[in-house]
């Protein structure tokens, strides 16, 4: 990030780490948007860490599912809950 790429790409970044370094990094990586104009790309089960961005794609079978705008934790969840029914 030093280096300041134009995309950060990251797969599962918080996923192995306790919740107050999760929240570290996630806060880094949002400020590295707000802050510069990076693009960050990421990889996520964790309807948290997916709260921190603009867009959520959705996948389902190796496909996009969904979409949403400016979500939450909750919202994410829940439209997680019900991929399969829009497989």
């Amino acid at each position: 990030m030093i280096t300041r790429p134009h995309v950060i790409f990251g797969d599962e970044p918080t996923g192995a780490l306790d919740t107050v370094t999760a929240r570290d990094i996630l806060t880094l990586l949002r400020s590295c948007v707000d802050a510069t104009g990076q693009t960050v790309v990421m990889v996520t089960h964790d309807p948290v860490a997916a709260s921190y961005a603009d867009t959520v794609l959705f996948l389902a079978d190796g496909r996009i599912a969904d979409r949403m705008q400016s979500p939450s934790a909750d919202r994410v969840a829940d439209r997680m809950a019900h991929l399969g029914a829009w497989a």
